[in-house]
């Protein structure tokens, strides 16, 4: 590794993925790895720290996760959180109990801010807690440097040995100055000097990507989104003339996309091909209303259309992917439950012919990739560009899928991003969802049976989590009349205000 690395293990951890992003935020690089790495493997990546994640788990669980006892002998700095400070404790010799007395949600929390960890912060502050076992003992040459009103041992330290642990989540945004916390432990525990920064990562990837290509040919499946554009323009940087995109116009698109995205591309040193095939997409879809069952459709036919376009447009070699970090924690991988599945992930037929895939961003965030797209100077209509499913807008129609309805949810969807994007109201990402609800309006002083549209609007800095954005009532009504006096067959909107979890960010 060239950067300095803090690595996170994880025990089953739910917010994993979080805690890498927030170290990458402190311009530090992370890599998410297994908590049951040993001494010897921890040693040759050369952290220098490690950050434990929190579990579902209790330590006297018979198959509760464990860690190599030899890592805390290794010298390098150790922040336990959560699960991960209670392992810690165990397997120092300290006790772990279940208490009466379990505390989820906000809690008022005292910080010893004398310790390096929590230097420049307020000594009381609101942590987000979530827990039923806590320490009750801690193990030799550990102090207590925070406490709640059910827990004593809230935050604690040995500070001889760099080991820390936090019994709440600083990864979290309702944990007050969490970042701060993890930026302090990366820079006044771990010394590091942030030498990650999204320049270094693009010269890395085209090293990586010249090195692992060479002189053969890359086909990319170009869907237009932020991911599938920032991975063409990388590609296109570091093997320009070597690169075939793709973009297949499976008839989901948004209003006017299509063309912007070949307006985009076909100027760029690649080669672009634009596939219409909407009537082929639309006669496998016929029918089905399972969102699953779409996904898996849709991800079918692009596979197909690939190896036809591939025998059309030259060897290409290798398949490039704009694959990025929730992509891969949602469908599934390494032993995480299967959220959605994503048809750029896995599942691709051995028989393709490719000698290899390229995923340059498959470590990235989605605002880290917008952050590269910046950076390559890609245009701002593709790069702050709402994010977009693969499947497209046929994820959005719940229910069964006809060209009507896919007309009539464009022009929706296009009022609302419309709407909202000129109110500049607070919210990361927004659309228009056509239910599969019909219901009774009056219009005209007629009666009318049509469809319901949902508006969903969320806020959120890494789209794993979100909460509903609170837009204007004001806002709200200019959609609503404007969807129903200018889009047929709608004669209802409703506002969605579930955040994510227990929803998804999309309906399906």
């Amino acid at each position: 590794m060239q950067n300095q690395t803090i690595l996170v293990l994880d025990f089953g951890g739910q917010y994993k993925e979080l805690i890498a992003r927030r170290v990458r935020e402190c311009n530090v690089y992370s890599v998410i790895k297994p908590g049951s790495l040993t001494a010897a493997q921890i040693q040759s990546l050369s952290p220098i720290g490690i950050i434990f994640t929190g579990g579902p788990s209790s330590v006297y669980e018979k198959d509760a996760p464990v860690c190599d006892p030899a890592v805390f002998s290794l010298g390098i700095p150790i922040l336990g959180i959560c699960y991960g400070l209670q392992l810690m404790c165990h397997t120092l010799g300290g006790t772990v109990e279940s208490g009466n007395l379990r505390e989820y949600g906000k809690i008022d929390t005292q910080l010893d801010v004398s310790s390096p960890l929590f230097q420049n912060l307020p000594p009381q502050t609101k942590t987000l807690m979530s827990h039923t076992d806590h320490v009750e003992k801690l193990p030799s040459g550990f102090v207590s440097i925070a406490h709640s009103a059910n827990c004593k041992n809230a935050a604690i330290a040995n500070t001889e040995k760099a080991l820390y642990g936090l019994q709440f989540h600083p990864e979290v945004e309702t944990t007050d100055n969490g970042t701060e916390i993890i930026k302090n432990f990366v820079y006044n525990i771990c010394g590091a000097k942030g030498d990650f920064t999204m320049a270094d990562y693009i010269q890395q990837q085209i090293s990586a990507i010249r090195a692992q290509v060479g002189t053969d040919k890359v086909l990319l499946g170009l869907s237009g989104g932020v991911d599938s554009s920032v991975c063409a323009a990388l590609l296109e940087k570091a093997i320009p003339d070597q690169v075939v995109c793709i973009f297949v116009d499976h008839g989901c698109m948004r209003k006017n996309e299509g063309d912007e995205i070949e307006a985009v591309f076909s100027k760029k040193r690649l080669k672009f091909i634009r596939v219409n095939a909407e009537d082929r997409f639309l006669s496998k879809l016929r029918g089905v209303s399972d969102p699953e069952q779409k996904r898996k459709i849709i991800g079918r036919e692009f596979v197909a259309l690939f190896e036809e376009e591939a025998r059309k447009h030259g060897d290409c070699k290798f398949l490039a992917q704009g694959t990025i970090y929730p992509d891969v924690i949602e469908s599934g991988a390494n032993n995480s439950a299967t959220i959605k599945s994503h048809h750029n992930v896995g599942g691709l037929p051995e028989d393709m012919g490719f000698i290899g895939l390229v995923e340059p961003l498959r470590g990235l965030f989605k605002d880290e990739v917008r952050r590269l797209g910046r950076q390559l100077k890609l245009s701002k209509v593709l790069v702050d560009r709402q994010p977009f499913p693969g499947p497209g807008l046929a994820i959005r129609i719940v229910g069964e899928i006809t060209r009507e309805k896919l007309n009539v949810l464009r022009e929706a969807d296009a009022i609302v991003r419309e709407e909202i994007s000129r109110s500049r109201a607070k919210a990361h990402q927004y659309f228009a969802v056509l239910t599969n609800t019909r219901s009774v309006g009056v219009m005209g002083d007629g009666r009318t049976y049509d469809y319901t549209v949902a508006v969903r609007a969320v806020v959120t800095s890494d789209f794993m989590t979100c909460t509903y954005a609170h837009l204007p009532y004001p806002l709200l009504d200019r959609i609503s009349s404007r969807i129903v006096n200018e889009v047929p067959h709608i004669n209802r909107v409703v506002y969605d205000i579930t955040g994510k979890p227990p929803a998804t960010i999309e309906w399906e």
